[in-house]
């Protein structure tokens, strides 16, 4: 069961919700005729702020009447699952994507909304601040960094899947229009608000247990190093670089020696665990009629096999999404752990399940439904799954270095090591050289579920020779460059009054 607390604001009414860049804010009359200008300047009803902050971080996965979950959404577009439900009409939306032929009318828009709304929430710290009268100096940068992080972290989420998109550091007035910038300009403001952050190294490390789920430094050197390669930015990667091999010559972290126990309950953050988003099924009450309030994910019931027996092979049932394609579970070794720790072979099981649409007989693992991981829930069972989405991990930091070492001509002794020891960890005991197809490809093979093959195709030049039609029919197109970011959805072109300029696709 989670000790820790979970940093959750559901129910802080004072945190209003801004539900694009283009909608007018929710107004409430406070019971106690106390005004937002008078409330937020103690220091803690800034803390209160703070925690509002990270609040959308949980709902993607089912929020704004939509299934986004930030992982699946990017791999969806990639090659190591398919889309799966009952046909090809069930979560359109997902299998447009899949084919890379969305459409504004048909895209997701919750996950715009989701961003924008902790946008929003971040600024309303950063303006809470300057009304603070008993805040420390030394606490109101702790509260501006984590602001600022979480603000780049919602603003990657859009520039990596629109990259053309409404860009504000102060909160809209009437009529709620922003300035819509070019990709190349959203990332040279994004990292340098980074840059800001590390610049005041305020941020810890690592968290003790009472804080897991705030931002660290080695969060923010994370989120550094994935933005920076994705933008393929060279005056940045020895920088980059540096902050990787901070985290790695940092006690705080290390490679756990057993990968099967990474995704499990009592591997939440564990000293491979460098960012989490938190869910939890204690007491949890988030309701298909409340999707905003504490609790649960939604991720295990989207992606485990359809009418599954409850508590067999120790799993549950769930929907039918998301099958992983035989050619993922086939490109692993036989004695490679990642194999089993990722893909459950519910075929081999010679269990009876409804087969749905792209059935494999494989279903992601590191987020299933295993059973009694929802047993403490109080609302709905199925939205309620206690499994952390695991955003940054310790193996990451290893490929990121080796890489990037490749990248500056560095030290290829140190680049062997961080690739060989990601393998050994795995078991397999045979050596490959620091070149970047073979990072690349251990990157592939760690990574599977975790969000991250999609854009590692994208930025390394690959996505148009690996993401092409396939032999069964699914996929019929191939990705180009125009299909790089997806299109605006039509509601936010439409609220824009023509200050919107609609992205290729």
């Amino acid at each position: 069961m989670k000790q820790y607390n979970i940093l959750l604001a559901g129910a802080l009414s004072l945190a209003l919700i801004n539900s694009g860049c283009s909608d007018s804010f929710l107004e409430v009359e406070s019971p106690v005729n106390e005004t937002i200008e008078s409330y937020f300047t103690t220091d803690e009803h800034i803390q209160e702020a703070v925690v509002a902050a990270y609040d959308p971080l949980h709902w993607p996965d089912w929020a704004m009447n939509e299934y986004n979950p930030v992982n699946i959404m990017s791999d969806i577009m990639a090659d190591d699952i398919w889309v799966g439900g009952q046909d090809k009409t069930d979560n359109r939306t997902w299998h447009l994507m899949m084919n890379y032929e969305a459409i504004p009318t048909y895209v997701m828009a919750g996950l715009w909304t989701d961003a924008y709304s902790g946008v929003k929430r971040c600024n309303d710290v950063m303006l809470y601040l300057t009304w603070a009268e008993d805040v420390t100096e030394e606490n109101a940068n702790y509260y501006k960094a984590q602001a600022l992080t979480l603000r780049v972290f919602y603003y990657n989420w859009l520039w990596k899947f629109w990259g053309n998109i409404p860009y504000y550091t102060d909160n809209l007035t009437s009529p709620y229009l922003a300035e819509q910038l070019k990709a190349d300009d959203v990332y040279n403001n994004i990292i340098t608000d980074l840059e800001t952050v590390i610049d005041m190294d305020v941020l810890p490390m690592k968290e003790t247990s009472e804080n897991y789920g705030r931002v660290t430094k080695a969060m923010v050197y994370m989120l550094y190093a994935e933005i920076v390669m994705y933008q393929n930015d060279e005056s940045r990667f020895a920088k980059a670089l540096k902050y990787m091999q901070e985290i790695i010559a940092s006690p705080d972290y290390d490679l756990v020696e057993d990968y099967t126990s990474i995704f499990k309950e009592e591997g939440e953050w564990s000293k491979e665990s460098i960012f989490e988003v938190i869910y939890k099924d204690d007491n949890a009450v988030r309701s298909w009629s409340s999707p905003l309030v504490a609790g649960g994910t939604v991720l295990p019931t989207l992606i485990s096999p359809h009418t599954w027996p409850d508590g067999t092979e120790g799993h549950d049932q769930g929907w039918g999404f998301c099958p992983v394609r035989q050619e993922t579970y086939d490109m692993y070794a036989n004695n490679d752990t990642r194999r089993d720790a990722t893909c459950f072979n519910a075929g081999a099981t010679g269990v009876t399940y409804n087969k749905r649409y792209q059935d494999t007989g494989l279903f992601l693992e590191k987020y299933a439904a295993i059973s009694g991981n929802n047993k403490d829930q109080k609302a709905d069972a199925q939205l309620n799954w206690n499994n952390n989405l695991r955003i940054y991990r310790y193996s990451e930091t290893l490929l990121n270095a080796a890489e990037l070492l490749v990248r500056t001509n560095g030290n290829l002794t140190d680049a062997k090591k961080y690739l060989n020891d990601v393998r050994k960890r795995a078991g397999l005991q045979t050596e490959l050289e620091p070149t970047i197809d073979n990072i690349i490809n251990e990157r592939h093979l760690e990574f599977v579920g975790e969000g991250k093959r999609y854009w590692d195709l994208i930025r390394t030049g690959k996505a148009s020779t690996v993401l092409v039609p396939d032999s069964y029919g699914y996929r019929t197109n191939t990705w180009t460059e125009s299909k790089k970011y997806l299109p605006i959805p039509q509601s936010e072109i439409d609220a824009a009054q023509g200050t919107l300029t609609q992205n290729n696709y």
